[in-house]
């Protein structure tokens, strides 16, 4: 098969070269072009320079192609995928740092709280430039994969405005579901069949079967505080559980920030955070990880350039869906997982309107969403909660109406747990004019957002957060990348 695959965002250097093996363990896809595009010049020749190694060394006729000219990349595709971070690591700072002065705490921030809108309004107007040159050079029919966050909203908007075939992706549903397999003794995967069904994010659990045995809430709340790792790592997941009845996809640090319940105190923070690793909820822990990456992958490209002449083993394909989209839809072997997508009947009990998350099956003839689903009635109220506010979103992305985001953020449950209405508007002016470059459908707004702000009169402070870890250097992180081959 010989077919064109464009990769929006392909400077997001670990991922891309993570799609590119997957797709290429599919031996039909032997001969595809791969069509790399990115903002940064240099991103885009080192991972193209890491991509070709692959190539080079599994002598495979793949085209790898990189250029800054998107339509050019987006030319004759059938497949577009989106890793793109709008504002780059200098925006996302901003998510986390401002909303910190007013006392909102977020340990990820990218897909609602104050960081999640205000990255949605970064995120969606270029989403829309997209959706446009797709329709206008892609392939007919081209289909548009997203995994960039925020999942929901950027989804939303490429469906609703942008009228491309979209499917959001992301890997929540089945980094939950390996833990489940892992504390109930699943010799593997295979043996645990669920339903998971929801919003991105917030993807609950509603039914599970460990060989066709059914699995109760007593059961699996006994299996995780049994076990020595997850028990401490996931106080906040294990209490929803116990509470809800049902576990959620996401980790206790995403988690917490989507519920008004957990981070709205410092005290209560530390209380059900884990601070082992960034994703079990320290303050700002995505931004550090992140940060630490992209250091860590500028300082050592020689290596892992070197580590790219490898065979590529389809034994080690990775769960990430694009792969597994692509070949049901081009081979018609059929692919069972959990897509983002418009409602339409979906689950019964949340808005049609609203981006959902639940199983789906793909062959030739498209992805086939399983419908009628209804959640647990606890589940539901939080996903629509989250719902209303991408709505918002979405509309004041749109029309750069201020105001629109304003409510959007004051409706966000955790922003509305900390933050009166006086602190969120000012909160979001400081933002959208910090933002500014990247947000022109706010432009006719940030005059009076910086006229407000100079005669501002509440108080805010300099707070790191509850939990807060420095970014380390290189030199810290190979000694530890060192000590923990050496206990191995």
């Amino acid at each position: 098969m010989s077919f064109k695959i464009a990769i929006i965002g392909a400077g997001s250097v670990g991922f891309t070269k993570k799609l590119f093996t997957d797709i290429l363990c599919v031996p039909e896809f032997r001969d595809v072009e791969f069509a790399l595009t990115d903002l940064s010049e240099r991103n885009l020749q080192m991972i193209k320079s890491i991509l070709d190694r692959v190539v080079e060394f599994n002598r495979l006729p793949t085209k790898v192609t990189a250029t800054t000219d998107r339509r050019a990349a987006l030319e004759g595709a059938r497949y577009i995928i989106s890793c793109v971070r709008v504002g780059g690591l200098e925006a996302y700072a901003d998510d986390i740092r401002i909303p910190l002065k007013y006392g909102i705490d977020q340990c990820v921030g990218d897909t609602i709280c104050a960081g999640g809108i205000l990255y949605g309004q970064r995120n969606i107007p270029v989403i829309l430039d997209f959706c446009k040159d797709i329709l206008e050079v892609a392939e007919p029919g081209a289909k548009f994969l997203n995994y960039a966050n925020p999942m929901a909203m950027n989804t939303w908007a490429a469906i609703e405005y942008g009228r491309v075939d979209t499917v959001g992706l992301c890997h929540g549903v089945q980094h939950g579901a390996d833990q489940i397999a892992e504390v109930l003794g699943a010799k593997s995967r295979t043996d645990l069949d669920y339903v998971c069904s929801g919003i991105n994010h917030q993807t609950w659990f509603i039914d599970l079967r460990l060989n066709g045995r059914k699995i109760g809430k007593d059961e699996l709340v006994a299996a995780f505080e049994a076990h020595p790792v997850y028990s401490q790592q996931e106080k906040l997941r294990i209490d929803v559980l116990k509470r809800f009845g049902v576990y959620s996809t996401e980790s206790n640090g995403h988690l917490s920030e989507y519920l008004p319940w957990y981070r709205k105190r410092p005290d209560e923070i530390t209380r059900w955070i884990d601070m082992s690793d960034w994703i079990h909820g320290e303050t700002g822990g995505y931004l550090r990880y992140s940060t630490e990456t992209r250091n860590w992958f500028e300082t050592e490209f020689p290596q892992f350039l070197e580590s790219a002449a490898r065979p590529i083993d389809p034994a080690k394909r990775s769960n990430e869906h694009a792969s597994h989209i692509l070949e049901a839809l081009e081979t018609n072997r059929v692919y069972r997982g959990h897509f983002n997508v418009k409602n339409n009947g979906i689950i019964t009990n949340l808005p049609q309107d609203a981006i959902v998350e639940s199983p789906g099956f793909v062959d030739r003839f498209g992805i086939n969403m399983a419908s009628g689903i209804t959640l647990p009635e606890a589940c539901a109220a939080t996903c629509i909660s989250s719902i209303n506010v991408q709505r918002m979103s979405v509309h004041a992305a749109i029309s750069g109406d201020i105001d629109l985001l304003k409510l959007a953020v004051l409706h966000d449950p955790l922003v509305g747990a900390v933050s009166t209405p006086e602190e969120v508007w000012q909160m979001v002016d400081e933002m959208v004019v910090a933002q500014a470059r990247w947000l022109p459908q706010y432009a006719d707004a940030v005059p009076a957002a910086k006229e407000r702000l100079s005669k501002s009169r509440i108080k805010t402070r300099e707070w790191a957060g509850a939990a807060r870890r420095d970014v380390r250097s290189i030199e810290e992180l190979r000694a530890e990348k060192t000590a923990l081959k050496q206990a191995v």
